[in-house]
Formats: C-alpha cells, structure tokens, sequence
C-alpha cells in the first residue's frame, strides 16, 4: 500500500485488498486506479469497481481493506473520505505521502459516520505467504 501510495504521488492512491468472506483475513493485493487522477481526491473507476466486485463474488470474497492515500495531510479520514464509507465490515486504511522520508499508515472502522481507529499489526505470516501485501 506504502509503494503504491508513493509511486502515485502527487495524485492519491487507491484499491483493495479483499479476502475470504467473514475471515476478515486481507489475502489479495488489488490496487485500483485513482480515476480523479486528482492529489486532493480519489475516485475508484465504475467499471473497474464492478468488474472487482464481481470477481470478488465469484471467488466468495469481500473487500476487507479499502485503502488510499492523502498526500498533503495525515492519515485521517477525511468528511469526504467518511461520506464514501459504504462498507461497514472493511477496514479504511489511509497512507499519507506528505513526508518522503516517513511512512504513516493508520487503520480505521468507518460505521453510520462514526470513525473509529485501529491498531496496525503486521502479520509475518502474511508478509511470507503474500509479498505483495507488504506493498
């Protein structure tokens, strides 16, 4: 997510990482393309969202993180970032960019408006199982 993040900069990021429904286990690294192509907003494209999720169905997965970046502010969801939270199980994680030589990454729940932070644990077994997710 930190790569991705960084080599979208200036514009911010944005994708999934889905997994096995009701595990709340992030298996696969999906970035999207930021269809705003915008360093203020992102905007995942319709068809490539529906083109996911139907993938995502047939192979009985959920999103389970929804991530992208800010690139002048902190990681903190902002009104805009709430606003298009439409996934009550998913975590939101955001990347900030703001810093080239820090990496912040900070996990959110975002239920009926209500932020809710999260602590960030990296899993080894993860890191060995799926590469990409250390992106």
């Amino acid at each position: 997510m930190v790569a991705h993040a960084r080599r979208d900069h200036p514009d911010e990021a944005c994708g999934v990482i889905a997994g096995p429904e009701g595990s709340d286990r992030p298996e696969r690294f999906i970035p999207m393309l930021n269809a705003a192509r915008s360093p203020t907003f992102y905007e995942f494209d319709s068809a490539d969202l529906l083109k996911l999720y139907r993938d995502m169905d047939a192979r009985d997965e959920v999103p389970v993180v929804v991530y992208h970046s800010h690139t002048a502010t902190e990681a903190y969801p902002s009104r805009t970032d709430v606003s298009y939270a439409s996934e009550p199980d998913a975590h939101y994680v955001l990347v900030s960019t703001r810093d080239p030589a820090a990496d912040e990454l900070r996990s959110f729940r975002i239920v009926d408006g209500e932020i809710t932070e999260e602590p960030v644990d990296v899993v080894p077994e993860y890191d060995s199982a799926a590469p990409s997710l250390s992106e």
